[in-house]
């Protein structure tokens, strides 16, 4: 028995079944438990997670248990990971990836452009913010918590008049109908890891790791690897916006990052490329790029 662990919310509990029924059709005498944990994250709902603590909130909890035996594996979305794992749990690899655009909901427009003057546009993510006020800096953005369907609810009830979510959640949800419009990854440039399942274990865990080996997807890794390098240069934070998506085309790997002030009225940006066996490079250096070019005071602690 190898048990996975994850968060509660219905959309990881997708990620992880997703992830066991792969564990199952690759090892036929194997048997896969989910384990529920809840996590800091799932708690806080009255304000945005960069005031209660940042990166971590989803994942701390979940890296205890493995640490003291209780799971095998875990489950998260890619882009809850914190820069640095802690000590004795490792990112062994990816699931294929899904489409990485946000998506818009509303009762009102089918554009961000066409949102109502002064509209309100709810979410948690000071990225989206940012690149919100960027295309309309007339829109109200207020915090908006919950889970995928809360968020739905609260857009298509007309209680806020648009949000964003990401496309590849609604898909793994069976919802992807609710979207009234899907974002260029050109004028919304994805989180950091957006759309990628990330599968941890302990690096001296030969049984996990070799459970994992069959059903990670390389091209998948290449890409989030390049973006995390990216993310770690700068330090990156629940505090700061900061956006990077890297893909594949031919025998390149193809790298964009950029970074935000909150209100949206600037926005500076990196392209790098490179062989996809030095993805980590390539986003290390796009990384570094940019921090000589930033403004003082952009990256917030």
């Amino acid at each position: 028995m190898i048990r996975i662990g994850t968060r509660g919310s219905p959309l990881a509990l997708a990620q992880a079944h997703e992830t066991r029924d792969r564990l199952v059709a690759a090892h036929r005498g194997l048997s896969f438990e989910i384990v529920v944990i809840k996590t800091t994250g799932d708690l806080i709902q009255d304000r945005a997670l960069a005031q209660a603590g940042g990166k971590g909130l989803f994942t701390k909890e979940i890296d205890a248990a493995m640490l003291h035996g209780e799971i095998e594996l875990a489950v998260h979305s890619s882009k809850d990971l914190p820069t640095a794992m802690p000590e004795g749990i490792a990112v062994v690899g990816f699931l294929p990836r899904e489409d990485p655009r946000d998506a818009l909901v509303s009762a009102k427009a089918a554009t961000v452009q066409d949102l109502p003057r002064a509209g309100t546009l709810g979410t948690a993510s000071l990225r989206r913010q940012a690149q919100v006020k960027r295309l309309r800096p007339d829109l109200n953005v207020r915090l908006l918590r919950g889970n995928v369907e809360t968020r739905l609810g609260k857009a298509e009830r007309g209680e806020i008049d648009a949000t964003l979510l990401a496309y590849a959640g609604l898909k793994r949800l069976g919802l992807a109908h609710r979207a009234v419009a899907l974002l260029s990854v050109e004028d919304f440039l994805p989180a950091v890891g957006q759309g990628a399942i990330a599968l941890t274990a302990r690096p001296d865990d030969r049984d996990a790791l070799d459970a994992l080996a069959p059903i990670l997807d390389a091209p998948t890794g290449e890409a989030v690897a390049c973006e995390r390098a990216f993310l770690t240069v700068l330090d990156g934070s629940c505090k700061t916006p900061i956006a990077g998506y890297a893909r594949s085309e031919g025998a390149k790997l193809l790298f964009r990052g950029a970074v935000y002030r909150i209100d949206g009225s600037e926005t500076f940006e990196v392209a790098s490329e490179g062989a996809p066996g030095d993805a980590a490079e390539i986003g290390a250096a796009a990384g570094r790029d940019l921090l000589k070019r930033l403004p003082k005071g952009v990256l917030a602690g």
